[in-house]
C-alpha cells in the first residue's frame, strides 16, 4: 500500500487546505479552485495544482492526474518542489484516461492550450507553458495546442532550461500548432539529459524538437513529426548520443538542423523519412541553410513513399486522428500515439 502523506498549506489568508502530498487530480469541467485535490474533489485548475505541488518535500513519486476537459494556461507553470536542486523524485502529469485504455476517445484527452503573454526573457522574450525546473518529469497522455494570445511571437509547450537536469519523458501526447492563429515555435525546448519522447505525434509545430547544451541519453521512438514549417529537429554540437527508431518525418522545411561546419556520426534507423524540403542543414545567424556534407550512419531509413493521415472529414474527429492510416508509407513501424494499435 502507498504511503499517503498530509500537507497543511494556508491560502488566501486564513483558509486551511489539507491534501495528499503527492497526488492530486485535476477536473477541468468537475473540479474546484478550494477542492481537496482527490479524485472525489478535484481541483479545477492545473494553475493550482502545480503550484501546491512546490511545497511537496515527500520522497513518493508525484503525480497529477488529469481528467478529460480544456486547460488554459493564463501563465507559466513551473515544475518543481522543495527538494530542489537536487530532487530526484519521480514527478508526472498524466491523462486519467490514457490513449491505450479501452475507454479513451479523443474527447477524453485533456488539451493544454495557453494564451498566456509573453513571460520569459530567458536568452529572449518569449512564452513558455511548463518550465521544467526539476529532475525526473513526465507528460503523458496530453495534447497540446498553440498559444492563442496574438501578443506572443515565440510560444514553448514544454521548456527545460538548466543543462545539469535529467529525465524528462514525453509519451503518447499530441502538439498541434496553427501558424496562422496559436502558433508553436517549438514543442519540446529543452537542455539538459535523459530526454525521451516515444509514441508522440508532432503536427504543425515550426519545430518539433530544440536540443542545444549538454544533450546526452536523447531518444525519438515511434513517433510522428508532420508540417514542421522550420525543422523537425534541432540538434546542438554535442557528441551524437541518441536513440532515433520507428519514426516518420514528413512535410517539413528541415528534417535535421546542426550547427554549421560540423559533420556529426549521427545514426538514424528503421524508419521513413520523405517529402521534406530538405534533409539535412545547418543553422547559424541567417537561418537554416542546406548541409553541403553529410556522415550520418542510416539503417533502413526509407527515403520515398507517400504517408496518409487520418485526419478530419466531414464525419467529425477519427478515434485514430493524425496517425497513420494502413496504406500508408510507415504504418509497420508502429509510430503514432497508440502502443497497442486500435482495431
Amino acid at each position: 500500500m502507498n504511503k499517503v502523506v498530509f500537507l497543511t498549506i494556508t491560502l488566501w489568508g486564513s483558509f486551511l487546505f489539507s491534501i495528499n502530498a503527492q497526488t492530486l487530480y485535476v477536473d477541468a469541467v468537475r473540479g474546484r479552485e478550494e477542492a481537496k485535490g482527490t479524485a472525489t474533489d478535484p481541483l479545477a485548475s492545473l494553475e493550482k495544482a502545480v503550484g501546491l505541488t512546490h511545497e511537496f518535500s515527500g520522497t513518493e513519486p508525484i503525480m497529477i492526474k488529469i481528467y478529460p476537459g480544456l486547460y488554459v494556461l493564463q501563465h507559466q507553470l513551473e515544475i518543481k518542489t522543495r527538494r530542489l536542486p537536487a530532487d530526484t523524485v519521480q514527478y508526472s502529469l498524466e491523462a486519467a484516461i490514457m490513449p491505450d485504455d479501452p475507454e479513451w476517445q479523443p474527447t477524453k484527452m485533456p488539451v493544454i492550450q495557453s494564451t498566456s503573454p509573453d513571460n520569459s526573457v530567458n536568452q529572449f522574450v518569449h512564452a513558455i507553458g511548463f518550465l521544467v525546473a526539476k529532475n525526473n518529469v513526465s507528460f503523458k497522455g496530453l495534447k497540446f495546442l498553440g498559444n492563442a494570445n496574438p501578443t506572443v511571437r515565440y510560444y514553448y509547450p514544454i521548456t527545460r532550461e538548466v543543462e545539469t537536469l535529467q529525465g524528462l519523458t514525453i509519451s503518447q501526447c499530441y502538439f498541434i500548432g496553427e501558424r496562422n492563429s496559436a502558433p508553436i515555435q517549438g514543442a519540446i525546448w529543452a537542455h539538459g539529459g535523459g530526454t525521451h519522447v516515444d509514441h508522440t505525434i508532432f503536427y504543425g509545430c515550426k519545430n518539433a524538437l530544440l536540443l542545444f547544451k549538454s544533450i546526452k541519453d536523447f531518444a525519438l521512438t515511434n513517433s510522428i513529426v508532420s508540417g514542421s514549417y522550420e525543422a523537425a529537429v534541432w540538434f546542438g554540437p554535442n557528441e551524437p548520443d541518441f536513440l532515433f527508431r520507428n519514426n516518420v518525418v514528413t512535410n517539413c522545411a528541415y528534417f535535421w538542423l546542426r550547427p554549421e561546419n560540423t559533420a556529426p556520426k549521427y545514426s538514424f534507423s528503421t524508419s521513413v523519412i520523405t517529402g521534406n524540403a530538405h534533409y539535412m542543414g545547418f543553422y547559424g545567424p541567417k537561418g537554416p541553410i542546406e548541409a553541403s556534407a553529410t556522415n550520418q550512419v542510416e539503417q533502413g531509413i526509407k527515403k520515398s513513399g507517400t504517408v496518409l493521415f487520418s485526419e478530419v472529414k466531414t464525419n467529425g474527429l477519427p478515434t485514430d486522428y493524425l496517425n497513420l492510416l494502413p496504406q500508408s508509407a510507415g504504418y509497420d513501424l508502429k509510430a503514432g500515439i497508440f502502443k497497442t494499435p486500435k482495431q
